[in-house]
């Protein structure tokens, strides 16, 4: 007579798994997250199967019974999990049959593993990714009231680094929202195709019992059912798009990061933080460091490394589940968790941002910094662009060469390198008459900005 094997599969086995096996092999510790998707999965399973009288009604109340009670103690935290479970299918397994006695050899009707860990992560995901987009959007408010704050606040625009053309802080700010909105989008998108019932799917082929995937379906929250038991066991391409998109709003937020430290150093200064944010030094009594945006900055780095381990954990799997896929659960937790992280993290941040008006001022007085607009006012005046951008390079050369301002130079030293500069031209070395220029749609020009303004407060409000 064999002993009784405590693992789901254990009918096939007389001995005991070797301890390092047992070790190696073990998850629990990663998948026990999913403790709340797999009996909610397994109540809509024992109803649909008293539903189609696979089970005796009687039965399947009581599971139903027992799961729901498990869930509402793994809610509160008073679910004891068994540490020596196999994983959080067992472990809930083991605690089912202390509650629902004889009634918990009916549950697995009708379903393996396979198919029931791929439920588990859909409804994880689901879950998972409504949070992120309330995140998100919560970060977007934060960002929206700070370009509120910043009102007519004039920076210099910079490329490669260098002085480019001055703009509104609250335009750059502006542009954070558009690149989260894409975000979003991408995660509803993404979001939208985890919405898929594989259950039902058994280990590879289905079921020959009766059951009725439409109505766990319904009772689950998916929109649809898996059309393909293979492909349902099989696929993860859901959670690798996941992290893909966390990849892309990873590098979206490690770039805001890497502006706003940039802001706050004293070379540039535009910013300061609330003290409460910032972190010290252990040996220069000085120092005020926020180090929570570098974090953000460095976070990405590790979601971008999640998504090449899944990748690379998924790119020469045969068809059908295979024990690999138990390593895909920990990238995609990670990348999640990592991802929800820098997003509470900004947002706290955008909340504490005080503007310094002189240090952009110190940083607005180089006039190089209006040299397209010198340049776009020799186009209205007739002057081939070309030739307006080579006028007004020499012209700031030869004031540069002579150690002045344009400012001081007379117009006739103007003139010397475009007849078509007159007095006029002075009133351009200003940032605000350089943002008023701007028209085009989408530029840093205020009404173009109010109106962005009040187009994001309707949108995220």
């Amino acid at each position: 007579m064999r002993r009784p094997n405590r693992k789901l599969w254990g009918g096939r086995f007389s001995r005991p798994t070797a301890l390092p096996i047992e070790r190696f092999t073990q998850s629990l510790r990663v998948d026990q997250r999913l403790g709340g998707c797999d009996l909610r999965a397994s109540i809509a399973h024992a109803r649909m199967l008293g539903k189609t009288k696979i089970i005796p009604a009687r039965i399947s109340r009581r599971l139903a019974k027992a799961l729901t009670g498990m869930l509402r103690d793994f809610k509160r935290g008073k679910m004891r999990l068994d540490p020596s479970a196999e994983d959080i299918h067992t472990a809930i397994q083991l605690e089912l049959e202390k509650r629902a006695g004889e009634a918990a050899q009916y549950l697995h009707t009708a379903r393996s593993r396979n198919d029931q860990v791929v439920t588990d992560l859909r409804l994880y995901c689901k879950e998972a990714l409504e949070r992120v987009d309330d995140q998100i959007l919560r970060l977007q408010r934060k960002i929206l009231d700070q370009a509120g704050r910043a009102g007519a606040q004039i920076i210099p625009g910079y490329t490669h680094l260098q002085h480019a053309q001055p703009m509104l802080g609250a335009h750059l700010f502006l542009g954070y929202l558009e690149a989260l909105e894409r975000d979003r989008q991408r995660l509803r998108a993404a979001r939208g195709r985890v919405d898929e019932l594989p259950l039902g799917s058994g280990a590879l082929t289905g079921t020959g019992l009766p059951i009725d995937r439409k109505l766990v379906a319904g009772l689950l929250g998916f929109s649809r059912v898996s059309e393909n038991s293979v492909d349902a066991v099989t696929e993860r391409d859901f959670a690798a798009e996941i992290l893909s998109d966390l990849g892309i709003l990873g590098l979206h937020l490690s770039r805001i990061a890497e502006d706003l430290i940039l802001f706050a150093t004293h070379e540039f200064g535009f910013i300061r933080f609330d003290e409460r944010l910032l972190t010290g030094s252990s040996m220069m009594p000085q120092k005020q460091n926020p180090d929570f945006l570098e974090l953000t900055r460095a976070g990405t780095s590790r979601i971008i490394g999640n998504l090449m381990q899944l990748f690379t954990l998924l790119k020469g799997l045969p068809s059908g589940y295979q024990r690999d896929l138990q390593l895909d659960k920990e990238c995609l937790f990670e990348g999640l968790d990592r991802a929800q992280g820098m997003l509470d993290t900004l947002s706290l941040g955008f909340g504490a941002i005080h503007w310094n008006p002189k240090a952009a001022l110190r940083q607005l007085s180089d006039e190089a910094l209006y040299a397209t607009d010198l340049a776009e006012y020799l186009v209205l005046k007739g002057v081939p662009f070309a030739l307006a951008h080579r006028a007004v390079g020499q012209l700031l050369a030869h004031a540069e060469g002579r150690g002045i301002s344009l400012a001081s130079l007379p117009l006739k030293e103007f003139r010397r390198f475009s007849p078509a500069f007159e007095q006029g031209v002075y009133a351009l070395l200003n940032p605000s008459a350089s943002i008023r220029r701007k028209r085009s749609l989408g530029s840093t020009g205020p009404a173009r900005v109010r109106a962005c303004l009040l187009r994001w407060q309707k949108k995220l409000h």
